[in-house]
C-alpha cells in the first residue's frame, strides 16, 4: 500500500477489513477462499451489522486489494462481486444565521478552525494539516496540499479572518521558538523530504498552523515533535456549539463545507469555480448543491399557500 502511495487512513482501513475478513472465516488462508466467502462476509456486514453501502464498498475494495495486489491472484470471480448501491443524500446545510449562531458559541482555536472550514470550504483534515507556508496573506489564498485524491488546490483566504489568523500564527511561532530552545521543534515532513531537506523539519514554514498542545517523541528518529491538533478537538467543540445554539440539524464539520458551497452558489458564483474551490474531480459532485439552494424547492410558492392565503 505504501509502494502505491495510498494514504495512511486508507492503509489503516484496508488492514482493518483484511483482518476482519480473516477472522470471519476462522483464520483460514484467504488464498483458499472463493467468491462465496467474500459474498458471505459482505452480506454479514449488511444484514448483521447494518453498515452503510459506502462502508460495505470500502470493505470490498480492501478485499480486492488483498487478492490482486497482496496475494497476486487474478481471479475472474472478483469482477462478479456485486457492489452495494449507494444512496444519493442531500447534504445538510446551515443558513448564514445558523452559521453565525454556531460560531458565536465557540472560542479560541476551534472557532478559528471552524471559521476556516466555512470561509474556505476546507475538509476537516485539510484544515488540521495546514502548514504555515501554505497560507499566503498577500494573495489572500490558502493552498491545500495532498487533499482528497492526493490533489493540490488553491482556495480563498477570507479577508475578515486575516487579523485573527495572523495573531494565532504569532502565538504558534512563539511556541515553536520555545520548542527549539528545548531541543524540540521538529515536525513530520511528507514523502522523502526529511532526507532531502535535512533542516526543514525544524523550520517555521513547515510547521503546522494548528499545532497540538503536547510534544511526542518519534519512535524511528527520536525527534521531539509536535503533531497537528487532533481532529476530534474541533469535532467535539462544533458539536457542543450546535447543541448550545439550539439548531435542530445534524450538523458536523463537513456541514460547514456544504454551507460554503451552497452560499457561494446562492450569491451567483459560477459552479465551475465552486468545483475548483472544493477540489471536486467531477462536476456532478458539485451539482448536488443546486438541489438545496433557496431558489430550488424553498424558492417555489406552494399551491397550498395560494389556496389558504387567499
Amino acid at each position: 500500500m505504501r509502494l502505491r502511495h495510498l494514504s495512511a487512513r486508507t492503509e489503516e482501513a484496508y488492514l482493518q477489513w483484511m483482518r476482519r475478513y480473516h477472522e470471519f472465516h476462522g483464520g483460514g488462508d484467504p488464498a483458499g477462499l472463493g467468491v462465496e466467502h467474500v459474498t458471505a462476509f459482505l452480506s454479514a456486514l449488511a444484514t448483521r451489522e447494518r453498515v452503510s453501502a459506502s462502508t460495505q464498498n470500502q470493505a470490498l475494495a480492501a478485499l480486492l486489494f488483498l487478492y490482486r495486489e497482496v496475494l497476486g491472484l487474478d481471479l475472474p470471480w472478483l469482477d462478479d462481486v456485486v457492489r452495494a448501491k449507494t444512496a444519493v443524500r442531500l447534504p445538510v446545510v446551515l443558513t448564514r444565521e445558523e452559521v453565525r449562531a454556531v460560531l458565536a458559541k465557540m472560542d479560541g482555536v476551534p472557532r478559528l478552525m471552524a471559521t476556516l472550514l466555512y470561509g474556505c470550504g476546507l475538509r476537516l483534515l485539510e484544515c488540521c494539516r495546514l502548514r504555515v507556508k501554505d497560507v499566503d496573506f498577500a494573495r489572500n489564498q490558502i493552498t491545500v496540499r495532498a487533499g482528497k485524491g492526493n490533489r493540490d488546490r488553491a482556495t480563498m483566504l477570507p479577508r475578515a479572518m486575516k487579523l485573527a489568523l495572523a495573531s494565532h500564527l504569532e502565538g504558534a511561532r512563539l511556541q515553536h521558538q520555545q520548542d527549539l530552545e528545548r531541543g524540540a521543534g521538529y515536525v513530520e515532513l511528507p514523502d522523502g523530504l526529511a532526507r532531502k531537506l535535512l533542516s526543514a523539519s525544524q523550520e517555521w514554514p513547515w510547521q503546522w498552523v494548528f499545532p497540538a498542545t503536547r510534544i511526542y517523541v518519534d519512535r524511528l528518529t527520536g525527534e521531539r515533535r509536535r503533531h497537528h491538533l487532533h481532529e476530534t478537538v474541533l469535532q467535539h467543540a462544533l458539536r457542543s456549539a450546535v447543541l448550545a445554539a439550539g439548531i435542530p440539524k445534524r450538523a458536523t464539520c463537513h456541514t460547514l463545507r456544504h454551507s460554503f458551497a451552497t452560499h457561494l452558489l446562492e450569491d451567483g458564483s459560477d459552479i465551475r469555480t465552486v468545483q475548483e474551490l472544493l477540489g471536486h474531480k467531477d462536476l456532478t459532485t458539485t451539482m448536488i448543491y443546486t438541489h438545496v439552494l433557496n431558489r430550488g424547492p424553498a424558492g417555489v410558492v406552494s399551491p397550498a399557500d395560494r389556496l389558504l392565503g387567499s
